[in-house]
């Protein structure tokens, strides 16, 4: 439910509620993360944090810090945190994602939140994994209204303005109130739901019991209205193509023959003899053309 530079995701049982979350950083994801989870465990849930770190470019590894920033929920018997690299993947998701939120849910675990990269693309490909997605935001991110221009708020079912307290309480109302009215402007993505935006804080636990209810809310009107099965078996049918790209892309690049020709290619697109289009079509006639 939070989503940003860091992203997290709730799913749950069928007959329940998935979200995810995320935000910039600095919007206390991980400290939200592990309020909410204690509080969710004290009622009775058992609860699964997939964590999904960035993987470096350069060397291929990924610091994995999620479970040191969760000190308390990560000894909690009843939630499970589980930290592991994008590897490259596209939008921050690792390829088993999808799976691993299935072997949680048979588990046992009924709530699973997946903290995503949340760069670029990482917003798209978590929404279509979850049941409800929720942007946390701090109350002074200097452009308060960045998230519409980057598109995420158009996704989002619910906005939190985090750090709701102390000094910070002013500032929190005054953006909880721009992102109301901004709200307003968008397009309804559903038919009985509104986006709306609350204010919480996980320092004094203030809203934190209301965003439990408003996800609740929200879980039984799509429930009751058929739009949470619906959106699922589309959630299905793109996770099956994403996977046939990712598979037919792999093929591609492991092609013996395209394998010879691209260093050749490559070379050729940077000094200027060759367009990249050209090339391209080079490589895709290479790969078509195999024996």
């Amino acid at each position: 439910m939070i989503k940003g530079k860091k992203d997290i995701l709730i799913r749950r049982n069928i007959v329940d509620n998935g979200q995810r979350l995320s935000g910039p950083p600095g919007a206390g994801k991980s400290t939200f993360i592990e309020y909410f989870g204690k509080m969710l465990t004290e009622r009775g849930h058992k609860l699964s944090v997939l964590a999904v770190d960035p993987s470096s470019c350069t060397s291929g590894g990924s610091l994995l810090g999620d479970k040191t920033r969760m000190t308390e929920l990560s000894r909690d018997m009843n939630a499970y945190i589980r930290p592991s690299p994008t590897s490259g993947t596209l939008g921050g998701v690792t390829r088993t994602t999808n799976e691993a939120i299935l072997l949680c849910e048979g588990g046992g675990y009924d709530i699973i939140l997946i903290e995503t990269v949340g760069v670029g693309q990482s917003e798209f490909a978590v929404a279509d994994m979850v049941d409800m997605f929720v942007l946390l935001l701090p109350p002074a991110g200097g452009d308060e209204l960045q998230g519409i221009k980057r598109g995420i708020i158009e996704m989002a079912d619910l906005v939190a303005i985090t750090k709701s307290d102390g000094d910070l309480v002013v500032p929190a109302r005054r953006i909880q109130a721009e992102y109301v009215s901004a709200l307003k402007l968008l397009r309804k993505r559903s038919e009985v739901w509104r986006s709306k935006v609350i204010r919480i804080s996980a320092r004094s636990g203030e809203g934190i019991t209301e965003m439990w209810d408003k996800m609740r809310e929200f879980q039984d009107l799509m429930l009751a209205s058929g739009e949470l099965m619906a959106k699922r078996q589309r959630q299905q049918k793109v996770w099956m193509w994403n996977l046939i790209q990712e598979s037919v892309l792999e093929h591609f690049r492991t092609h013996p023959t395209v394998q010879e020709q691209i260093p050749v290619l490559e070379e050729k697109v940077l000094s200027g003899a060759l367009s990249p289009g050209l090339a391209a079509d080079v490589l895709l006639k290479t790969f078509k053309s195999r024996g």
